[in-house]
């Protein structure tokens, strides 16, 4: 059995005894403009364009993905979410900074970038920019049940974004399976998360409706505690946090696997025999 001082080993299959991390919640700690719900998953921004900085309450595992799904939009601004690791505790900061880029980046030991899908890609040393391969995206991204990342697996279906149930939500869908939408859009999910390297640094990946868009920083000091960082910027105004299962799937997940592959849409899902709980689970998470 591994000891508890080890760090949490994420999609790794073939090791069914490894600890989950514990849920991922907001810290207290954010900016003056920002509202965390009693939970801790959901942050609104509710005034102004600034002042929406977001941090995890507790530093990630290596592998482990702060995934956020865009709950609501605020038009009249120019500009979209921001995403990134910090390796400065938030409890620790004098005051919030205005903004994550540059004020937090200026501070030191942060990692941010500007959602878009095409962002600061960084190159190996030893591979030119030019020949550094860029992700591909396969006909339909949820053929394959797990998005692979350097040494880790994680489990795909919630890494994507969903509609809500509608009249078109069946396209929708398949709209967020392909990634082809904007990666600010509505309801799209973006995610953060390090991978160490031999040398004792980390590569940082962002993840866009299960697609890694690959190493977005790199030599990131993997033995300090790294914090996820969301700026609830401009025109995004509401995110919430999705949990990811990174061992064996739940037997609820699984009954809503095999409910959702046995219906046309999830329209159809109304009209199954079911109990409206396991029906809402299906059609909403």
């Amino acid at each position: 059995m591994a000891a508890v001082s080890e760090p949490v080993d994420l999609g790794a299959p073939w090791r069914p005894a490894r600890p989950e991390p514990p849920p991922t919640r907001f810290h207290p700690v954010h900016g003056a403009n920002i509202r965390v719900d009693p939970s801790g998953t959901r942050a609104t921004r509710v005034e102004s364009f600034a002042h929406g900085l977001c941090f995890s309450r507790e530093p990630l595992a290596p592998g482990q993905v702060f995934l956020v799904e865009i709950e609501e939009k605020e038009l009249g601004w120019c500009g979209h979410l921001r995403l990134g690791l910090t390796a400065l505790d938030p409890a620790t900061l004098a005051a919030v900074p205005e903004f994550s880029l540059p004020d937090l980046v200026s501070l030191g030991h942060t990692w941010v970038f500007a959602i878009t899908r095409h962002h600061n890609r960084v190159p190996r040393e030893d591979r030119p920019e030019a020949e550094a391969p860029v992700p591909s995206r396969p006909p339909a991204l949820l053929v394959e049940p797990y998005l692979c990342i350097e040494q880790f697996r994680i489990p795909r279906d919630r890494l994507v974004g969903r509609s809500r149930p509608g009249l078109y939500s069946h396209l929708l869908d398949q709209l967020y399976e392909l990634n082809v939408l904007p990666p600010t859009a509505r309801r799209s999910r973006l995610g953060v998360l390090f991978c160490p390297r031999p040398d004792g640094t980390a590569d940082m990946h962002i993840v866009i409706n299960g697609e890694d868009m690959g190493p977005s920083a790199r030599g990131l000091p993997a033995a300090q505690p790294l914090y996820a960082v969301v700026d609830v910027f401009a025109s995004t105004k509401s995110v919430r946090l999705v949990q990811l299962e990174y061992g064996l799937p739940s037997l609820q997940t699984l009954c809503r696997l095999v409910i959702q592959r046995s219906v046309v849409h999830r329209l159809a899902i109304d009209g199954l025999h079911l109990p409206k709980g396991l029906k809402d689970f299906c059609k909403y998470e």
